[in-house]
């Protein structure tokens, strides 16, 4: 039993094993329909129970398919329809029936410390659907898609953030770590990642860069990711932020100092840190990244089971 809850705590070996398992298992599906059981259904009987105290369209439909093609199943729970938290049972009895019930749990919710407790607590594995300070399945499904568009180890290739300092980045730091890529990363001073992020990146000595000037973070990117600057749960002046990343949103004026075969991902929804020449224009690859998720997403079920070969 294996958890998945920080790309920083699990080794590079393992996420490379599971992007290459990814690959084969994508590869053999050219023929099956959407609900088509992968050959030996390997997840037989299992049951993956999910939980979602945010709003969640990729992450929910993926895991669903993942677990569904390897031949188990899926339960969704969103948190208001539990006792936990509102006076009810504690996180440790909660983990218990959950342990009963289930053979692995994902959960998407608002507070690191509540997936820290119910990894202390429940006797299955645990992933992370998304926290605030990580988001680990989209961005190794990321690694993914960029190698799959480039046809090369993302370790040879420049990659860029523009964007504000989010969980999706904070992956993304500890992906570039782990697999050895550049990352430049253009943001406004203000919105730099944490001295938290900043020490454990000068600590593991790795090619990380940021920068003020988006011009001087594209240049000559093979690949430029980013996020909605505005969060779901964004307690900020709204207008005043977007206001400061203005010279960061993308466009093809600032799509021109990059690489000329660079690509756009972003891991959705959108907001207006992208124009939309570029993110419905040919650079933009959005579906396929989001479509990807469910590949990885059965790779990551596999190495939590024990089950990746």
């Amino acid at each position: 039993m294996k958890h998945f809850i920080n790309l920083k705590d699990i080794s590079s070996k393992d996420l490379k094993k599971i992007i290459i398992d990814a690959k084969k298992r994508k590869k053999k599906r050219k023929k099956l329909s959407t609900l088509e059981v992968d050959k030996g259904a390997p997840l037989k009987g299992k049951l993956l129970i999910q939980m979602f105290e945010k709003s969640s369209l990729r992450t929910r439909l993926s895991f669903y398919l993942a677990i569904k093609q390897l031949g188990g199943g899926t339960l969704t729970l969103r948190s208001n329809e539990l006792h936990l938290g509102q006076g009810g049972e504690s996180i440790a009895d909660t983990a218990k029936i959950l342990s009963t019930y289930g053979d692995g749990f994902m959960l998407r919710t608002d507070s690191d410390k509540k997936v820290e407790n119910f990894k202390k607590y429940l006797s299955i594995p645990v992933i992370n659907g998304l926290s605030p300070s990580s988001h680990p399945t989209q961005v190794l499904s990321d690694v993914f898609t960029v190698e799959e568009i480039k046809k090369k180890p993302i370790s040879k290739l420049n990659i860029c953030w523009i964007g504000d300092s989010n969980n999706v980045l904070d992956s993304l730091i500890a992906a570039s770590v782990k697999f050895s890529f550049k990352l430049s990363i253009g943001c406004p001073k203000k919105f730099e990642p944490g001295m938290k992020v900043k020490n454990w990146v000068k600590k593991n000595n790795k090619k990380i860069f940021i920068y003020n000037d988006p011009k001087k973070a594209v240049l000559n990117a093979d690949v430029i990711f980013s996020d909605k600057v505005i969060s779901l749960n964004d307690k900020v002046n709204k207008k005043k932020k977007i206001a400061q990343f203005k010279k960061f949103k993308i466009d093809k004026k600032l799509m021109s100092y990059a690489k000329k075969d660079c690509i756009f991902l972003h891991c959705l929804p959108r907001g207006n840190e992208v124009s939309d020449d570029i993110f419905l224009g040919d650079k933009s690859h959005v579906w396929q990244q989001a479509l990807n998720r469910v590949h990885v997403q059965k790779s990551i079920l596999l190495y939590c089971f024990g089950k990746l070969r």
